[in-house]
Protein backbone atom coordinates (compact mmCIF):
# COMPACT_ATOMS: atom_id res chain seq x y z
CA UNK A 1 0.00 0.00 0.00
CA UNK A 2 1.65 3.08 -0.92
CA UNK A 3 1.79 5.98 1.76
CA UNK A 4 0.60 9.29 1.73
CA UNK A 5 2.44 12.09 2.35
CA UNK A 6 0.75 15.51 3.88
CA UNK A 7 2.27 18.42 3.24
CA UNK A 8 1.84 22.15 4.74
CA UNK A 9 -0.42 24.52 2.08
CA UNK A 10 1.86 26.45 0.56
CA UNK A 11 1.97 30.12 1.70
CA UNK A 12 2.75 32.74 -0.70
CA UNK A 13 5.30 35.19 0.22
CA UNK A 14 4.20 38.89 0.11
CA UNK A 15 5.69 41.02 -2.70
CA UNK A 16 8.67 43.48 -1.59
CA UNK A 17 6.55 46.79 -1.18
CA UNK A 18 9.59 48.63 -2.65
CA UNK A 19 10.79 47.26 -5.82
CA UNK A 20 13.26 50.25 -6.62
CA UNK A 21 16.81 49.04 -6.79
CA UNK A 22 20.07 50.53 -8.41
CA UNK A 23 23.71 49.45 -10.18
CA UNK A 24 26.42 51.55 -8.37
CA UNK A 25 29.95 51.04 -9.61
CA UNK A 26 32.78 51.59 -6.77
CA UNK A 27 36.51 50.02 -5.98
CA UNK A 28 36.02 48.64 -10.06
CA UNK A 29 32.85 46.74 -9.31
CA UNK A 30 29.42 46.64 -9.69
CA UNK A 31 27.02 46.21 -7.43
CA UNK A 32 23.03 46.08 -6.84
CA UNK A 33 21.65 47.81 -4.66
CA UNK A 34 18.14 48.75 -3.09
CA UNK A 35 17.10 50.48 -0.11
CA UNK A 36 18.21 48.31 3.32
CA UNK A 37 20.57 46.17 2.12
CA UNK A 38 24.36 45.73 4.01
CA UNK A 39 27.28 45.76 1.27
CA UNK A 40 31.24 45.20 1.98
CA UNK A 41 32.70 47.48 -0.36
CA UNK A 42 36.50 47.79 -1.29
CA UNK A 43 38.16 50.47 0.95
CA UNK A 44 37.67 54.04 0.75
CA UNK A 45 39.86 57.10 1.15
CA UNK A 46 39.14 59.31 4.38
CA UNK A 47 38.31 58.56 8.04
CA UNK A 48 34.34 56.93 8.51
CA UNK A 49 32.77 56.98 11.86
CA UNK A 50 29.90 54.82 12.60
CA UNK A 51 26.57 56.57 11.22
CA UNK A 52 28.59 58.91 8.18
CA UNK A 53 26.68 59.44 5.29
CA UNK A 54 28.77 58.18 2.25
CA UNK A 55 27.47 59.41 -0.96
CA UNK A 56 28.19 57.07 -4.19
CA UNK A 57 27.31 59.07 -7.46
CA UNK A 58 28.68 56.66 -9.95
CA UNK A 59 24.87 54.93 -10.45
CA UNK A 60 24.75 53.01 -13.84
CA UNK A 61 21.14 51.85 -13.75
CA UNK A 62 17.88 52.91 -11.80
CA UNK A 63 14.48 50.84 -11.60
CA UNK A 64 11.79 51.96 -9.31
CA UNK A 65 9.61 49.39 -10.42
CA UNK A 66 7.94 51.02 -13.47
CA UNK A 67 10.84 52.77 -15.54
CA UNK A 68 14.58 51.46 -15.99
CA UNK A 69 16.86 54.68 -16.56
CA UNK A 70 20.31 53.56 -17.85
CA UNK A 71 23.15 55.82 -17.73
CA UNK A 72 25.70 56.51 -20.65
CA UNK A 73 27.81 55.42 -19.07
CA UNK A 74 26.34 57.37 -15.25
CA UNK A 75 23.23 58.88 -14.97
CA UNK A 76 23.02 62.89 -14.10
CA UNK A 77 22.16 64.05 -10.69
CA UNK A 78 21.59 60.19 -9.58
CA UNK A 79 23.22 59.14 -6.36
CA UNK A 80 22.84 56.25 -3.94
CA UNK A 81 23.28 57.66 -0.16
CA UNK A 82 24.27 54.85 2.67
CA UNK A 83 25.79 54.51 6.24
CA UNK A 84 28.97 54.01 7.29
CA UNK A 85 28.42 51.00 9.94
CA UNK A 86 32.27 49.20 9.91
CA UNK A 87 35.43 48.79 8.53
CA UNK A 88 37.61 45.41 8.83
CA UNK A 89 39.39 42.99 6.99
CA UNK A 90 38.60 40.02 4.64
CA UNK A 91 39.79 36.59 6.01
CA UNK A 92 43.62 35.98 4.31
CA UNK A 93 44.53 34.75 1.29
CA UNK A 94 47.06 32.80 0.49
CA UNK A 95 49.72 32.83 -2.57
CA UNK A 96 51.72 29.86 -2.75
CA UNK A 97 54.30 30.01 -6.07
CA UNK A 98 55.97 26.52 -5.61
CA UNK A 99 58.15 24.62 -8.52
CA UNK A 100 58.56 20.93 -7.82
CA UNK A 101 62.28 19.83 -7.63
CA UNK A 102 64.18 22.66 -7.46
CA UNK A 103 63.26 23.95 -3.91
CA UNK A 104 61.68 26.46 -5.14
CA UNK A 105 58.96 28.04 -2.67
CA UNK A 106 57.25 31.22 -1.80
CA UNK A 107 54.27 31.90 0.26
CA UNK A 108 52.78 35.30 0.57
CA UNK A 109 49.55 36.54 1.86
CA UNK A 110 47.42 39.58 2.67
CA UNK A 111 44.05 40.49 3.96
CA UNK A 112 41.70 42.63 2.16
CA UNK A 113 40.36 45.71 3.45
CA UNK A 114 36.54 46.82 3.43
CA UNK A 115 33.85 49.01 4.68
CA UNK A 116 30.63 47.59 5.53
CA UNK A 117 27.67 50.37 4.46
CA UNK A 118 23.78 49.93 4.57
CA UNK A 119 21.82 51.49 1.92
CA UNK A 120 19.71 54.47 2.71
CA UNK A 121 18.54 55.97 -0.21
CA UNK A 122 17.96 56.15 -3.99
CA UNK A 123 17.87 59.58 -5.19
Amino acid sequence: MPKTIKTAAKTKKAAPENLEFAVILTGGKQYKVAVGDVLKVEKLDGEFKVGDKIIFDKVLLVDNGTDTTIGTPYIDKATVESLFQRHGRAKKVVVVKYKQKSRYLKKNGHKQPFIEVKISAIK
